[in-house]
């Protein structure tokens, strides 16, 4: 049940951003002990690509990606578009303990997961970072950036744009 509240959304944002980095933590610490240190934070995972590569081959749980998609401001519907599945499938491979996903979607999920940590640097909070992706922008061809996550050069326009945000560089 989500509340009205905007604090207790915040709060309640912040806390599922935590569970999903202890559980992206959990999940890749016997591959980064291979590269020298556990991984502590999103920060540290993002800036080893060697981790993300081992992550991306050995692809990740479904349990995984539930902490990842509490994160992001995404739909079921919208998540089966980013990787290309149906909602049936998507649904289907929650019941399975064992699944894990292929490579192509761990890659997608992992690049979505990329761009909600770097807005929420940005705009200081997930909520603001929510807003903002849903929000048409001029500097984007008048699409939202949600739009533009479905393939990786948008991801990298959305990336950019968030780089110029970040040095108060506005379009």
């Amino acid at each position: 049940m989500k509340t009205s509240n905007p604090q207790n959304q915040s709060s309640q944002a912040n806390k599922s951003y935590q569970l999903a980095e202890t559980s992206l933590q959990n999940y890749v610490s016997d591959m980064s002990a291979t590269y020298g240190k556990s991984v502590l934070t999103f920060e540290q995972f993002f800036n080893n690509k060697f981790l993300i590569i081992q992550t991306i081959r050995k692809g990740i749980t479904y349990r995984l990606f539930e902490q990842i998609q509490s994160v992001l401001p995404f739909t079921d519907i919208d998540w089966a578009n980013y990787l290309n599945l149906s909602p049936k499938t998507l649904q289907r491979h929650k019941k399975d303990k064992d699944f894990y996903f292929k490579p192509i979607h761990t890659e997608k999920i992992i690049e979505l997961a990329e761009v909600t940590h770097y807005g929420k640097e940005v705009f200081g909070s997930l909520d603001k970072f929510h807003q903002w992706l849903t929000t048409p922008s001029y500097a984007l061809g008048n699409m939202t950036p949600a739009d533009l996550l479905h393939d990786s050069y948008g991801k990298d326009l959305v990336l950019a744009e968030l780089n110029r945000i970040a040095h108060g560089i506005f379009a």
